[in-house]
């Protein structure tokens, strides 16, 4: 990648939590144009990595550089319910100002808020249409609309303020399939920069390349998930044979070095009877015991060498195959008695959005999705 093509780029990065846990360490990073991928484990360091590049947290060393701007997306993030729609998309200056001077008002400061954005209230409509919210008004509330829908209005205002970079950590975790649909469809517009981590597999099969951070470092992938799954099968399926290979290397080695130990042993008889039968003069047999001896330990060290070499080896065959393909979750028993009221809702009113009404009664040991 040349560096005309670098939008996002972090050198030399290092991050640890306040209680010592090392995130990053030395972390060289960076994206250019179009849509990348950030997989990994949870816990790896995903959703800090792209709060270390939004600026919500400072690296402890190292620098990062963002070229043509950003937005971000977080994964959990509220609005105030009392903000209009407006405000959310951060055009409400830039509406009251046109406002104004469609009303005759031509002071200078006015036009300066404006700018060249004339139209910055159709661009609005069209950016709400676009994720499905052309229903709202631009000057309805925040609590008149549901989280899903919080979610893409926070959307449309990245997408209005036109940035350089995009960053969406888990986007369609609060989305139902109408919403996912219309988020896919502003991912396959996007023509900037865009850094998306997500488990959202339809999701990741629209990007252009994947990033799998993975001990601290990251490892390219061109394509979307399933090429990326394609090639990481591959790759498995040939650290398994560097494995098998590398076991069955020690276990030779283990034999090589059984038989020079049965060899020095012999060496070591015969020897010993030879000089307890005086067959030739002793400083002759004294000169081949110090030779046999010096040979047997060189042939040993040689053997233990290589024994050790063959286990490194292995140990570095071990370490390239994946032990994160199945996760395994066990559920306790429950102890609560069948008759007992667990839960109790009754015309719940949420933090925003329209109030639920309705009754739901969970009882006795029960696992509900």
């Amino acid at each position: 990648m040349s560096s005309s093509d670098i939008h996002v780029s972090c050198t030399s990065l290092s991050f640890s939590w306040p209680d010592g846990t090392e995130v990053l360490s030395g972390f060289d990073f960076a994206v250019g144009p179009g849509r990348t991928g950030l997989i990994g484990v949870n816990g790896c360091g995903k959703s800090t990595l792209l709060r270390l590049i939004a600026g919500e947290l400072t690296p402890l060393e190292g620098e990062i550089k963002i070229r043509g701007g950003f937005g971000h997306l977080p994964q959990t993030a509220t609005l105030d319910t009392a903000l209009r729609v407006d405000e959310v998309l951060g055009i409400a200056e830039r509406r009251a100002a046109i406002d104004a001077v469609e009303a005759g008002d031509v002071r200078e400061e006015l036009f300066a808020v404006i700018g060249d954005d004339w139209d910055v209230e159709q661009r609005a409509h069209a950016t709400l249409d676009g994720l499905g919210l052309g229903h709202f008004g631009l000057d309805r509330t925040v609590g008149e609309m549901s989280g899903g829908e919080c979610v893409l209005l926070r959307l449309a205002a990245l997408l209005l303020a036109r940035p350089g970079v995009l960053l969406l950590d888990e986007p369609t975790n609060n989305l139902d399939a109408v919403a996912r649909g219309r988020l896919y469809d502003a991912v396959d517009a996007w023509t900037g920069a865009l850094l998306v981590v997500s488990h959202d597999r339809e999701l990741l099969e629209r990007v252009d390349r994947i990033a799998d951070l993975r001990d601290g470092s990251v490892t390219w992938y061109g394509g979307n998930l399933s090429a990326y799954e394609e090639a990481l099968t591959v790759e498995q399926e040939a650290a398994q044979r560097m494995v098998r290979a590398a076991e069955a290397d020690v276990q030779r080695q283990k034999r090589e070095l059984a038989d020079a130990r049965v060899k020095l042993a012999r060496r070591r008889r015969y020897g010993q009877k030879m000089w307890d039968t005086k067959r030739e003069p002793k400083v002759v047999m004294g000169q081949r015991k110090r030779s046999a001896q010096e040979s047997a330990g060189k042939h040993r060290i040689l053997h233990t060498e290589r024994l050790a070499e063959a286990r490194e080896r292995l140990d570095e065959a071990e370490s390239a195959v994946r032990a994160d393909e199945e996760i395994r979750i066990e559920l306790p028993a429950t102890r609560v008695h069948p008759g007992s009221e667990v839960l109790l809702l009754r015309d719940p009113v949420p933090p925003y959005g329209p109030p639920l009404h309705g009754e739901l009664v969970v009882r006795g040991p029960e696992r509900i999705a």
